[in-house]
């Protein structure tokens, strides 16, 4: 299938057509059913377009999951407390992410096969080096202000409320309520933090 005269894409225009026809078309039929073919359909446009962008599936998902998380990035919060951040950025991520981390913990065992990949190496390779900016962001502010000492925590620590935020969305394929977001702070991590600083 070929664009229609007068309406021809190009440039970002047309990948981002693209890649949201791959979205919809990953939600829909799932990792295994997905076909180039069928993307083309649905974005209206011919298997050569998307092969002169992305040489098969597997890379076209993985694009396709990247432009989704692009076009609603979360933004590290500044409410002045540490525990506001906190909670603000879990609650945003949840309502932000919830549909990624269905996703991967419903419909991508195929991708996972083919590529060899795991769900976290997906994850890093869909963050880069801007995987831990917003939560970075707010654990400097708190530094700034006297909350946290830089340094006395272990990372393992400051990734926990975020890693037990990912596997609340996976296990359940539900946005995690709001009593757990702050049970998450106030039960779990700042109690944690407390006794790393007080010793």
């Amino acid at each position: 299938m070929s664009e229609q005269p007068g309406r021809r894409r190009r440039g970002k225009t047309l990948e981002d057509a693209l890649l949201r026809a791959a979205w919809d078309e990953l939600v829909e039929t799932g990792y295994a059913a997905l076909t180039m073919e069928g993307v083309a359909v649905r974005a209206g446009t011919s298997r050569a377009v998307l092969y002169r962008r992305w040489p098969g599936k597997s890379e076209l998902v993985v694009a396709a999951i990247r432009h989704r998380r692009e076009t609603a990035p979360v933004i590290a919060p500044d409410t002045g407390s540490l525990r506001g951040d906190l909670i603000a950025l879990l609650r945003s991520s949840t309502r932000l992410r919830i549909d990624l981390a269905a996703m991967i913990g419903a419909q991508l065992g195929g991708l996972f096969a083919e590529t060899g990949t795991t769900p976290a190496e997906l994850r890093d390779s869909l963050l880069g080096e801007r995987g831990s900016l917003w939560s970075a962001e707010v654990y400097r502010r708190a530094a700034d202000r006297g909350e946290l000492v830089p340094g006395s925590i272990p990372e393992s620590v400051l990734a926990m409320p975020f890693d037990l935020l990912r596997h609340d969305m996976i296990m359940t394929f539900e946005s995690v309520p709001d009593e757990r977001v702050i049970g998450i702070v106030d039960e779990l991590f700042l109690p944690l933090l407390a006794r790393y600083q007080d010793g």
